[in-house]
């Protein structure tokens, strides 16, 4: 198959990460906001182009206090930096459907290589005549790398918010033309 535009479907994929909390558990958050630039033969992704942006203003921890501090110049810092982005410089096929790619990871002015496994999921035809697309990706950044330092030292020991950060994408694209 040729490499073809494609273009995420919001409503049906998901940029999700998850950070330890006081050591003892995880706290788990979603962006609502992003999108893609897409070209690749999905069932040979090693020749692909991805480029993908977060709007970072769209985090959604399910509490405001902390959304809002994560918006701010302790973290994010949105008014400064208000995209995240990923594009991708290496791709190789690891096993059927299972890749490594790598990219330049771009967070608050910061841009450091990172590697996420993605998994080509398959794909096939939708109700309205269209060609949708499934990966998944999932990898582990340092926040600190990232310049989002923050953190506040626990009497019990430890700190507040854990440095690593597993991130975790479902993306559903549409061929486009």
């Amino acid at each position: 198959m040729a490499k073809s535009q494609w273009k995420v479907d919001p409503t049906h994929s998901s940029v999700d990460f998850s950070i330890k909390h006081m050591v003892i558990s995880r706290v788990k958050g979603t962006f609502h906001t992003f999108d893609a630039v897409i070209e690749a033969d999905p069932e040979d992704l090693t020749t692909a182009t991805i480029e993908f942006t977060v709007d970072v203003a769209s985090v959604d921890t399910r509490n405001a206090d902390r959304d809002n501090h994560l918006r701010s110049a302790d973290f994010f810092d949105v008014e400064n930096h208000p995209k995240m982005t990923f594009k991708a410089t290496r791709i190789v096929k690891k096993s059927e459907g299972e890749y490594e790619v790598t990219g330049d990871l771009t967070i608050r002015g910061v841009t450091r290589p990172e590697t996420f496994l993605v998994t080509y999921e398959g794909q096939g035809k939708d109700p309205w005549g269209g060609v949708r697309a499934g990966f998944s990706a999932h990898g582990t950044i340092n926040r600190t790398d990232y310049g989002l330092k923050w953190n506040t030292p626990l009497e019990t020991g430890g700190v507040l918010v854990g440095d690593q950060v597993q991130v975790s994408l479902e993306i559903e694209a549409v061929k486009q033309g």
